[in-house]
């Protein structure tokens, strides 16, 4: 990772991007040869944590993560951490391709961190992105996705 470490380097991709490209070859076992993206089981982690551990990015970092179940049989993400716990805001947004094609060729879900525990949470400025692949008729939920983190305006890097 050392060589895209240059003056001038941004990873600035877009969600067509990391979804056609980054994730869906992630899947497929078809790795890059540089490290961009870590896999990193992000909720072993508070999100204060995360900027360091992350191969680029100063304001956004970006994982792969694997999908765990929060019950065994339930199709219901695990998203807590050591501090708190990351709450979906809204819907499952579609991300299309730009060939002009109305296929859906991936999905985005916006999360917000939230200290404490889930009944008496309180929200806090972080933020993450959850990309994945859709769900083909029949198959298993996805077992890995990708996170987009964002650090807060005005916030440092601790707690």
């Amino acid at each position: 990772m050392e060589e895209m470490m240059l003056p001038g380097f941004r990873f600035h991709p877009t969600d067509e991007e990391l979804v056609l490209f980054y994730l869906k070859r992630k899947i497929q076992q078809r790795p890059l040869s540089i490290e961009i993206i870590k896999q990193l089981d992000i909720y072993k982690y508070d999100p204060w944590d995360l900027p360091k551990l992350a191969s680029t990015g100063e304001k956004e970092w970006y994982f792969y993560c694997p999908r765990d179940r929060k019950y065994k049989n339930s199709t219901r993400p695990n998203r807590v951490t050591g501090a708190g716990f990351w709450k979906a805001t809204g819907t499952d947004r579609p991300i299309y391709s730009s060939d002009g094609g109305n296929k859906c060729i991936g999905l985005k879900k916006s999360l917000v961190f939230y200290k404490g525990r889930a009944a008496k949470g309180v929200k806090t400025d972080w933020m993450m992105h959850e990309f994945r692949l859709p769900t083909l008729t029949n198959s298993a939920p996805p077992k890995r996705y990708l996170g987009k983190g964002i650090i807060p305006p005005n916030v440092s890097n601790q707690p």
